[in-house]
């Protein structure tokens, strides 16, 4: 018997209580249900309304919300080993070898940190403290098994279907999937959405995937990796090689040209810079040619050979070689050309419009797949389930990719939101920006009396748009707390006076950015003596 009042009633038939009507109302359904025009289901002969080909983060927020209308919906979701048999559960990159393992061991190198720090306070530790490897794996592995299990559970609470098989088109609006025993079950969907996401690239020289690991590998490696390689500059090269080094192991670089390619390069010089004073040392210039096996083990030994851009050779050897030089979108393999959809062929993304639809009007896309987009998790659930709201709902709100804050834990947490200094440059003109900056040095720092003048913030102002911020840039620690913030006010306009006329929280990191009064172009000092 219902018991909420009012109870609504359309052409005789219950529809529910008040607060149903008002979410109805925010979906957009409840004036077609006046009009007659409810959603009827439809004999088209196909399994599902919409199937989704990738469980990571925007395909699961997706197909969620889609359910939210009533829609029948399939995941499809499949993990091919990597090269060294390194395999997970529901849920994508982010949860099981990227955003969340990553940033647990940077949690785990930043304690060793404060350990060091703690002495000045007053707290009187061994100095022979250890680190366990293993204890530290198997706690973030039970976290994120946890979340597995959660992911399983919202779908089956939002009444989507789950199938772990490895999904490929066979014919335009049909699907196969394969289990990891070889089962093949087939499926016909309306719509799809591709959110297959990247894996890591390898360097196609010998003894890369035979002796040599990657992010998929790292964060389950049942063994401390010892004296360790990094191959790469990319952000995910130097946040796994900075708390390798924070957990007190032997880490060196090799990057080919520079750091951070695509980021501010001012700051990416400065994440170097740190980095190299706290331990991880660089070889620049340098590829490596071959990796040899001189001793098996867990860790073994191997024998790297590498060579400069002018030519010149050298040969060291390490226990482990963990590669992070790119990542290929998961697309060439799904046939995709069965129901004509295009790919970039030399790097694998899909091109969209800016609904996120294919050159196939019934085919999506979404995440780290498309071409010229942002590869960052909240950035595919974003567009995951504003498409949802588009395709099911009354919605007409697209994703917006301009603006995206984001943060690289470094040991040295760099946060950036908008545009490089390089790209502000191009955009407007060197003339026609206005770069205010300063070093900072946080509180906690000062008693241990460390790194002074290494934190640094950064903002980028159109002076012909009332000196709006376009680029936003901070160094130091949490720096992605500092940036989610800042970055709320970017999008909302804010402007050099604006930041001028907020009060500070004192004494906090973030306060920097309510004082900056020193411009590049004037070459002030910048250089802090206190908090």
């Amino acid at each position: 018997m219902e018991t909420a009042l009012p109870n609504v009633f359309v052409k005789e038939k219950l529809i529910g209580d008040y607060n149903d009507i008002i979410q109805l109302s925010k979906d957009g359904l409840f004036q077609k249900l006046l009009e007659g025009k409810e959603d009827k289901p439809k004999d088209d002969g196909y399994d599902f309304d919409l199937i989704v080909i990738g469980g990571g983060s925007g395909g699961l927020a997706a197909s969620k919300e889609a359910a939210q209308y009533g829609k029948k919906v399939l995941v499809l979701d499949y993990v091919t080993p990597s090269p060294l048999g390194t395999t997970w559960g529901l849920g994508g990159t982010c949860v099981n070898v990227g955003c969340i393992p990553k940033k647990l061991m940077h949690q785990a190198a930043l304690l060793r940190q404060a350990l060091k720090d703690s002495s000045k306070y007053g707290w009187q530790i061994e100095d022979n403290v250890q680190h366990n490897w293993d204890v530290m794996t198997e706690s973030i592995q039970n976290y994120i098994g946890s979340l597995n299990w959660n992911y399983r559970v919202a779908l089956m609470e939002n009444k989507v279907k789950y199938e772990k098989g490895f999904g490929e088109f066979v014919e335009p609006h049909k699907i196969k999937s394969t289990n990891a025993r070889g089962k093949v079950k087939f499926f016909t969907a309306e719509k799809f959405l591709v959110a297959t996401g990247e894996r890591p690239r390898y360097l196609g020289i010998p003894g890369d995937k035979e002796y040599c690991i990657t992010s998929d590998d790292l964060f389950s490696l049942p063994y401390c990796p010892g004296k360790t390689l990094v191959i790469g500059a990319s952000y995910v090269a130097l946040e796994c090689a900075g708390f390798l080094a924070g957990l007190g192991l032997d880490v060196t670089v090799m990057v080919r040209s520079i750091l951070l390619r695509g980021f501010d390069q001012e700051m990416a010089e400065k994440v170097g810079e740190y980095m190299e004073e706290h331990g991880v040392k660089f070889i620049k210039h340098f590829l490596p040619k071959r990796i040899e096996q001189i001793e098996e083990g867990k860790p073994g030994k191997l024998r790297v050979t590498s060579q400069s851009t002018d030519g010149t050779e050298i040969t060291e050897e390490y226990n482990t070689v963990l590669l992070a030089i790119g990542r290929d979108a998961c697309t060439r393999k799904i046939g995709l050309d069965i129901p004509g959809v295009k790919i970039n062929e030399k790097t694998g993304k899909i091109p969209v419009n800016d609904e996120e639809q294919t050159n196939v009007p019934y085919i999506y896309a979404i995440g780290d797949v498309l071409e010229g987009k942002l590869e960052l998790t909240p950035v595919a659930i974003q567009a995951g389930r504003l498409l949802a709201r588009r395709l099911y709902g009354s919605s007409e709100l697209k994703c917006d990719y301009i603006n995206v804050p984001t943060t690289v834990f470094t040991p040295l947490e760099y946060g950036a939101c908008g545009l490089s200094e390089e790209n502000a440059i191009l955009k407007y003109g060197e003339k026609n920006i206005e770069v205010y900056h300063s070093y900072f040095w946080p509180l906690e720092w000062t008693v241990p009396a460390r790194d002074n003048n290494k934190c640094y913030a950064k903002v980028i102002c159109n002076i012909n748009d009332n000196e709006r911020v376009v680029g936003f840039h901070v160094l130091g620690p949490n720096a992605g707390e500092i940036t989610q913030g800042f970055a709320v006010a970017i999008k909302c306009g804010l402007t050099k006076e604006q930041l001028d006329s907020t009060i500070g929280i004192h004494p906090v990191c973030a306060e920097i950015f309510t004082t900056l009064s020193v411009t590049k172009r004037s070459g002030g000092s910048i250089v802090q003596a206190g908090c």
